[in-house]
């Protein structure tokens, strides 16, 4: 059943590609943002554990992969089976604990022998695959993990920490200094050396920052509908009057 659901919305979606307009029109490149999109309203909705729109979204989510499948097909570059079947056999491939003799202790040498078969597949780095184009705070914790699961990682966090506390020395350095170069080079050695510790205590970096903007948002937009309940707007009100319902907002939002 399962399978002939799937079999209807590919001819839906090879239906819709040759009957509208608009979706005749789009090409990869013309589609590739609302895809990445999609997978931010993903995102979105597991946050907010709301696991009605997470079926629409992996349904539109969906709706990406099958399209970008159709365009490739039309241009002759690859086809759907091609594509179920690259990942049928890389997970087949990357999982010989599973589908073959290896044996594994835990979850950290199935990591382990994970980075170590995709060199012997061809890569020629471990941090090769971290895509350029993730948001950096992303990418930065995606090439410390890629490192640590090949043993290139701290012994504890302490250590870790410490490597924190020092790239703050040297950003204040830097800023004594008045040498705007050499700041940008420590702020960013000291976002590297953060997000490495929270990577290391087991802390996403990128949730833990999307929380804190949502929770700042709900705190300011409660300063806003405060100030405005006075009768005056931002611009009219004082910096202590802003701080004031902003420390009210803690105990509200």
């Amino acid at each position: 059943m399962l399978e002939n659901k799937f079999d209807e919305l590919v001819k839906i979606i090879n239906l819709l590609r040759k009957e509208c307009p608009w979706d005749r029109e789009q090409t990869h490149d013309s589609i590739k943002a609302q895809t990445l999109e999609e997978v931010y309203e993903v995102i979105e909705a597991i946050d907010n554990k709301d696991f009605s729109e997470l079926k629409t979204e992996l349904g539109d989510l969906l709706l990406h992969v099958i399209f970008h499948t159709v365009i490739a097909e039309e241009e002759g570059n690859f086809y759907l089976h091609e594509v179920i079947d690259t990942i049928k056999n890389k997970l087949i491939r990357r999982h010989p604990h599973v589908f073959g003799d290896s044996e594994v202790k835990d979850s950290k040498q199935v990591i382990k022998n994970w980075e170590e078969i995709k060199l012997k597949e061809g890569r020629k780095s471990v941090l090769d695959g971290v895509p350029k184009n993730l948001p950096e705070l992303q990418r930065a914790c995606r090439l410390q993990d890629k490192a640590s699961k090949v043993g290139f990682d701290w012994d504890n966090k302490a250590d870790v920490w410490k490597k924190v506390l020092e790239e703050i020395d040297e950003m204040q350095e830097a800023e004594l200094l008045d040498d705007k170069e050499k700041l940008e080079e420590e702020t960013g050695d000291l976002f590297f050396a953060l997000i490495n510790y929270c990577r290391f205590i087991g802390i996403n970096p990128e949730n833990a920052l999307r929380k804190t903007n949502t929770k700042f948002i709900k705190r300011f937009k409660f300063v806003e509908g405060k100030i405005t309940a006075t009768g005056k707007s931002l611009s009219e009100s004082s910096l202590e009057e802003m701080d004031r319902f902003w420390e009210e907002s803690k105990n509200n939002v």
